[in-house]
């Protein structure tokens, strides 16, 4: 398999003015294909080069040590990517069912996201922020670099289904935001796709249909 670019769902000024055109343009057209670009090469000679990339990055245990960490990190920054443009959208609205999930788990919608804004805060250098799903519980956490959760415990440090996430990579948010860390964080609850995260928890397999 040869891992191409996602066309984005919407232009790149969407969501503006929350993430703004520029960036957009950037972290699409350069970081992520740069991502794919090295994950491509770095297959060439494995029995995992035709695995789509959901189900490439549940096997990176499988893989040869002096391959793993490169096909870690840029199959990592594919699917992370991936999964963050399409939980993009400007104009939709959390649903009863997903609302009644994170306040059984957060005690309430402004709790969660309090922690959501504290635990991308607090994360220190280069990650992600997620809300996942482990079983029937929701909780936040982060990882480092472009791990994601679904890589696993052993990989990751963490398991779970990814409902939200927010890059916390400087190349997301710098042109517009600078060292004000916390706007991009609080901007981002304007453009959350609550359709595409109600997906993802009411099925597991949702991330690229």
């Amino acid at each position: 398999m040869i891992h191409m670019l996602p066309v984005l769902p919407y232009s790149y000024d969407f969501l503006e003015p929350y993430f703004d055109k520029e960036t957009m343009f950037i972290h699409h057209t350069k970081h992520h294909q740069t991502y794919i670009n090295n994950l491509n090469i770095a297959l060439k000679g494995t029995k995992f080069l035709n695995l789509s990339i959901d189900n490439l990055i549940i096997q990176l245990d499988k893989l040869s040590f002096d391959k793993r960490k490169i096909i870690q990190n840029n199959a990592g920054g594919h699917i992370n990517h991936s999964l963050f443009w399409k939980g993009l959208k400007i104009g939709t609205n959390l649903s009863p069912i997903l609302k009644k999930s994170i306040e059984k788990d957060f005690n309430s919608i402004s709790n969660f996201k309090k922690k959501f804004e504290e635990a991308a805060l607090n994360h220190f250098g280069s990650g992600w922020v997620w809300l996942i799903k482990n079983n029937s519980t929701l909780s936040i956490v982060t990882t480092v670099n472009q791990d994601n959760p679904l890589m696993g415990q052993n990989i990751a440090g963490v398991y779970g289904i990814p409902i939200i996430s927010l890059d916390l990579w400087e190349h997301a948010y710098y042109l517009k935001y600078q060292n004000k860390k916390i706007d991009y964080i609080k901007a981002f609850w304007n453009v959350v796709n609550w359709d595409e995260a109600l997906n993802r928890f009411t099925n597991k397999n949702c991330f690229f249909n």
